[in-house]
């Protein structure tokens, strides 16, 4: 009897740590979704996207998404990043809507902006625009085009924001 309910108490703590990291939803506004997260650094809250249209649909490759992230006990506010669900080319990576572009650094298979200031800017920039066009090079040089709306940003970047204060 005593080792059921040791296996029993086993069974519930690692289903609780597994969960314990589980992104939770904040809310869903049209395209766009947030949520929060506790770490073992603390809380993050995120906004997050996937693309509406991707092409070439020729290359194989993960899910592609676009995020705006807090993470208090870091000191990092609104940080921007991206997956195209392949490993990027280096300094292949750019934003573009209407004339605005951006570049991005790339680390594999995420993409940063360089500094504050340009994160600023494309929050600006995200929230007026209708859509965003993310266009990169894989590793073999082959270019991937995702495109994603921004119908809800608002709202989502809001809500993750404000948990997260």
């Amino acid at each position: 009897m005593f080792k059921k309910i040791f296996i029993l108490f086993l069974f519930l703590a690692f289903s609780f740590n597994c969960f314990a990291n589980t992104p939770r939803s904040t809310g869903k506004y049209k395209n766009w979704e947030s949520f929060t997260a506790e770490t073992d650094k603390g809380r993050i809250c995120f906004a997050q996207t996937i693309p509406t249209k991707r092409a070439p649909s020729s290359i194989q490759r993960g899910k592609s998404k676009l995020f705006v992230t807090f993470r208090p006990s870091e000191s990092v506010k609104d940080e921007v990043s991206l997956t195209s669900g392949h490993e990027y080319k280096t300094s292949s990576v750019t934003a573009k809507s209407g004339k605005k572009r951006y570049s991005f650094f790339s680390q594999k298979d995420f993409a940063w902006l360089l500094d504050d200031q340009e994160e600023k800017n494309f929050i600006k920039l995200m929230k007026r625009a209708t859509n965003l066009i993310i266009k990169a090079r894989t590793m073999n040089g082959a270019e991937t085009t995702d495109h994603y709306s921004m119908m809800g940003f608002t709202k989502a970047y809001n809500t993750a924001k404000k948990t997260c204060s």
